[in-house]
């Protein structure tokens, strides 16, 4: 068969889950995987929409427009409590007050842009920019407020913002779930069989992570944003955790929950799961 595509983060959660299937030391059986492309998930997101990659790391936004082309497999997602999206600004400001405010989000279909409007439906004059810009842009005032994610968690204290809400926090109130913040999803058109060897692929890198890390931690440190070693070893240990190894009852649930609500919200348009499976563990049996 030809090599698949993949496509992941830079991000250090998404170096480490991939490191051991993209640099040959787990045995991927036959399949071929070409050399993945490494982008911001907003990147990766849009692609998607345009069903450009056979295997990717996508936003769980972004899965309620593609389930019909796209399926999740239950390894390498990044979900769990006390993770999500943070609103920050550079002083104190009334959540209800952002309505009439600039908020910038990173990128229209990530996790974080669904949450928040969930969270401040009435805020509308969002300003879509890429995550590692965000912080910037709240402190000179180009916005008035800003929805964080990744390293940024981390870091915003430093830059002298203020956390106005943890969205991740909301999200567990509200909803009783983990948040789902990305999932990996493969093409359909690959075929239930391809499909379901992909799924146990990365399954096996996400374990090859977990036994081996520190021979994971050059490639993580060269791709990541923040190079502090203690910055990139907690975004490891916050985003990478069981959910990664396996998805499981909880972890679907609180995917298909997400979905959900964003349908009854209306930022999303109506899901092909009631005709199509939307996990891959769930495809018909492999011959």
């Amino acid at each position: 068969m030809k090599p698949l595509s993949l496509g992941y983060s830079p991000c250090p959660n998404d170096t480490f889950i991939f490191y051991a299937l993209s640099h040959g030391v787990i045995d991927p059986g036959d399949l071929k995987f070409d050399r993945p492309h490494l982008e911001d998930v907003e990147t990766l997101n849009s692609w998607a929409l345009d069903h450009r990659l056979d295997i990717t790391k996508i936003s769980c936004h972004a899965l309620g427009h593609v389930s019909d082309e796209y399926c999740v497999l239950a390894a390498g997602g990044a979900l769990g409590r006390g993770c999500g999206p943070l609103v920050v600004a550079a002083s104190a400001i009334p959540v209800a007050d952002l309505a009439g405010r600039r908020v910038a989000i990173p990128g229209r279909l990530t996790t974080a842009a669904l949450l928040f409007k969930l969270f401040q439906p009435a805020c509308t004059d969002l300003v879509e920019m890429r995550f590692d810009r965000i912080m910037a842009a709240v402190r000179r005032g180009e916005v008035d407020a800003g929805v964080i994610i990744h390293e940024s968690r981390f870091t915003y204290g430093e830059e002298g913002l203020t956390c106005l809400q943890d969205l991740g926090q909301w999200w567990e109130t509200i909803s009783g779930q983990p948040i789902p913040l990305g999932c990996i999803v493969a093409r359909r058109s690959l075929g239930d069989a391809v499909i379901k060897r992909v799924e146990r692929t990365v399954a096996a890198s996400v374990d090859y992570g977990f036994r081996f890390p520190e021979k994971c931690l050059p490639y993580i440190r060269a791709h990541s944003q923040e190079t502090a070693p203690e910055i990139v070893e907690n975004h490891i240990r916050l985003y990478v955790n069981d959910f990664s190894r396996h998805l499981g009852d909880e972890g679907m649930a609180a995917i298909s929950v997400f979905l959900q609500r964003g349908r009854t919200a209306g930022v999303l348009p109506p899901g092909a799961e009631g005709q199509l499976p939307l996990f891959a563990c769930h495809l018909g049996e492999e011959r």
